[in-house]
């Protein structure tokens, strides 16, 4: 069972992946937003991981991003990371 994401971390990432992909003003961003569905080829993944890493001080093992398809998707990676890293 995956990992639920909290609100706040899954708006988080659609902030950020909305400024690396340079996504048209009035674009909706959801945690259902496929990175493909906004024209993200696999380089604007690696670069939203990475814009992601150092927004949440994490590290995103290669195995964990390739996984990564939607907003949700790193939202919830990111938590529990996070969780992890704290406890």
């Amino acid at each position: 069972m995956p990992w639920p994401a909290k609100q706040d971390t899954i708006d988080k990432v659609c902030g950020i992946v909305k400024k690396q992909l340079a996504v048209a003003e009035g674009t909706v961003v959801s945690g259902e937003t496929k990175f493909a569905d906004l024209g993200a080829d696999s380089l604007d993944t690696v670069e939203i991981v990475m814009g992601l890493e150092e927004a949440f001080s994490i590290t995103v093992d290669e195995s964990s991003a390739q996984e990564i398809r939607t907003v949700e998707d790193a939202a919830s990676l990111i938590d529990k990371l996070v969780t992890d890293k704290d406890s």
